[in-house]
């Protein structure tokens, strides 16, 4: 079980959220897991991982062999305080971070991090996932290698870390932070009217 409950008392809330979140449908490259949710943070709480699967992108590029794509995953948590703390402005808030390996000539990019926070933002105004209370970070990590491994290209990394306090449905907050995760991870956007298909958890 990877919900807590901070007394044997349940939350008729927080169990419609996290029902929520076990039936949102997100693109087939993205694999989603419940994994354990931090403690303490707040009375309840609900942990999401995903990961960009780019194995079938690989296995059709003829010109590359997989080793330099981006690669995408991160985590989604959903804490729920009935005493509605006032920095939440409500009783539900959400943790979200997405980690990226990025292309070297995006990575110089000075407007990275702007863009990066940009998809999010958009994302979270949707008229079907709106929220407010919207704050966070992008931080760029460049790992460069030296002596025996001297030959190995610089890996770039890009972080979002984000939290907000959904106002809309939680299914489509869940499918706005799965967007960024599959746009930093260089997958485009779903056609207008496309539907994702279901995937197996």
């Amino acid at each position: 079980m990877t919900s807590i409950r901070s007394s044997a008392s349940s939350s008729a809330v927080f169990d419609e959220a996290v029902a929520a979140l076990r039936r949102v449908q997100v693109r087939p490259e993205v694999r989603l897991d419940e994994i354990p949710a931090p403690r303490r943070v707040a009375p309840f709480a609900h942990a999401v991982e995903g990961h960009v699967d780019l194995s079938s992108l690989r296995a059709t590029d003829d010109d590359e062999d997989g080793d330099d794509a981006e690669e995408a995953g991160g985590r989604f948590v959903l804490l729920h305080d009935p005493d509605r703390p006032e920095a939440w402005g409500g009783d539900l808030r959400v943790i979200a971070l997405v980690k990226a390996v990025v292309e070297p000539e995006l990575a110089e990019d000075p407007m990275l991090a702007d863009v990066a926070w940009a998809w999010l933002g958009e994302a979270l105004v949707a008229p079907d996932a709106p929220a407010h209370r919207l704050g966070g970070t992008v931080t760029r990590v460049v790992s460069e290698s030296f002596g025996s491994l001297s030959d190995r290209p610089a890996a770039i990394q890009v972080e979002l870390r984000a939290s907000w306090t959904p106002l809309g449905p939680l299914e489509a907050q869940l499918g706005a932070w799965a967007d960024v995760l599959c746009r930093l991870a260089g997958l485009p956007p779903l056609p207008a009217g496309v539907s994702a298909l279901p995937r197996r958890r």
